[in-house]
């Protein structure tokens, strides 16, 4: 199985220049990741570059379904906090 993109992918083309196999292709409504050519950087790098680069939280999945960029993830706030946090902010 191979990384995927969700919905939430916003299109901003960073993953696309750094995929060493070129696995992912601009879609709509969001990209899209090619199994059959996806090596997961396998041989290239230590860590998927599609995941290390892509700005949104749980955009892309890694081979098993789960978040390659879980929620607090790249904002270092957990997801019980930032819940908190908007309860108390006025609507």
């Amino acid at each position: 199985m191979a990384y995927s993109i969700t919905s939430l992918c916003v299109n901003c083309f960073a993953c696309m220049d750094v995929c060493p196999s070129r696995a992912i292709a601009e879609a709509k409504p969001h990209f899209v990741v090619d199994a059959r050519t996806c090596t997961h950087c396998e041989g290239d790098y230590a860590d998927a570059q599609c995941a290390s680069i892509c700005p949104v939280e749980g955009a892309i999945l890694d081979p098993d379904g789960l978040a390659a960029n879980p929620p607090g993830s790249l904002t270092g706030i957990p997801p019980e906090r930032l819940l908190a946090l908007a309860a108390c902010s006025p609507a």
